[in-house]
């Protein structure tokens, strides 16, 4: 994500993208949530920020991961807030909406805006396909250029969509129908039917991921970020990647919301942080 995101998210570029975004109705209360949040998301990357100065990665690494993810679901909300003024409660949710009110609409720069709707097997496969259009490369080998980060990228996409695909079967096989049905597969097509009821309407995208990676990183995956072999050089980089990634989320949402929120209250929000914010601010609201 970071050799995605490097170089394609400055303030000329995301003003481009918006030119078209149309301002809402005023709502002072949606407005007040989004300023909120892109606070609370903008502080995250400033921590980021500060851990990629720390010259062991070690104790801070799974600290950076918990704030790349709270940037990135601040921002998000910050986006929805700005979008309807809705304010979602659980982390579900917010990917739930995200994908409604902010992917399908275009809303989010790519490479953000990649997502799946409808994870029956058969279409995931369809999906990826069209995607990859011959990209080969995956996430065993570490990318070091545009074409294998992309392939990096899709592979964790259709990872977490089979990832979802088996939490949802996992569902059905406890529901009454299911056990009532006496199925012990998905061969047959009626439990076929049950499954595919489920996995439908369901979506993967990049907050659907994030999450996953979040709770991978925190509990799955904790050891490997703290113990075992040297790999001091590479949580740096990792640690300024989140950073990186973060940062471009975020600056994203706040060009989308400063479309949105009051015309003349931008301004006024930008003044206020720079003049009383305790933290270093990652990027120049001003320049919005």
């Amino acid at each position: 994500m970071a050799i995605l995101v490097d170089g394609q998210f400055h303030h000329h570029q995301l003003q481009h993208f918006y030119q078209a975004t149309q301002r809402r109705q005023p709502n002072a209360q949606a407005d007040a949530l989004a300023y909120e949040c892109l606070t609370m998301a903008m502080h995250n990357v400033s921590a980021l920020d500060s851990m990629e100065t720390i010259e062991n990665p070690y104790p801070i690494v799974r600290s950076a991961i918990v704030a790349w993810y709270y940037a990135t679901y601040y921002a998000a909300k910050a986006m929805l807030a700005a979008s309807s003024g809705t304010d979602p409660q659980t982390h579900a949710l917010a990917g739930k909406v995200w994908q409604n009110e902010i992917v399908t609409r275009g809303l989010a720069r790519s490479p953000f805006d990649l997502s799946i709707t409808g994870i029956a097997p058969n279409n995931v496969s369809t999906v990826m396909t069209a995607l990859r259009g011959g990209n080969t490369d995956d996430l065993n080998t570490e990318p070091t250029d545009e074409d294998m980060a992309k392939g990096a990228v899709y592979s964790y996409l259709k990872g977490t969509a089979e990832y979802e695909q088996w939490r949802l079967e996992e569902i059905v096989k406890n529901s009454r129908e299911y056990q009532q049905g006496g199925f012990t597969n998905f061969r047959s097509n009626a439990a076929k039917a049950l499954r595919d009821d489920k996995l439908n309407p369901a979506h993967v995208n990049y907050l659907v991921q994030a999450f996953r990676y979040r709770g991978k990183a925190n509990y799955r995956d904790a050891i490997y970020l703290s113990y075992g072999q040297d790999n001091t050089e590479r949580l740096r980089q990792f640690v300024s990647d989140l950073s990186a990634v973060a940062g471009a989320f975020s600056l994203m949402a706040a060009h989308y919301a400063a479309k949105r929120v009051i015309r003349n209250d931008w301004a006024d929000f930008s003044e206020d942080l720079k003049e009383n914010s305790k933290f270093p601010l990652p990027f120049d609201l001003g320049q919005i």
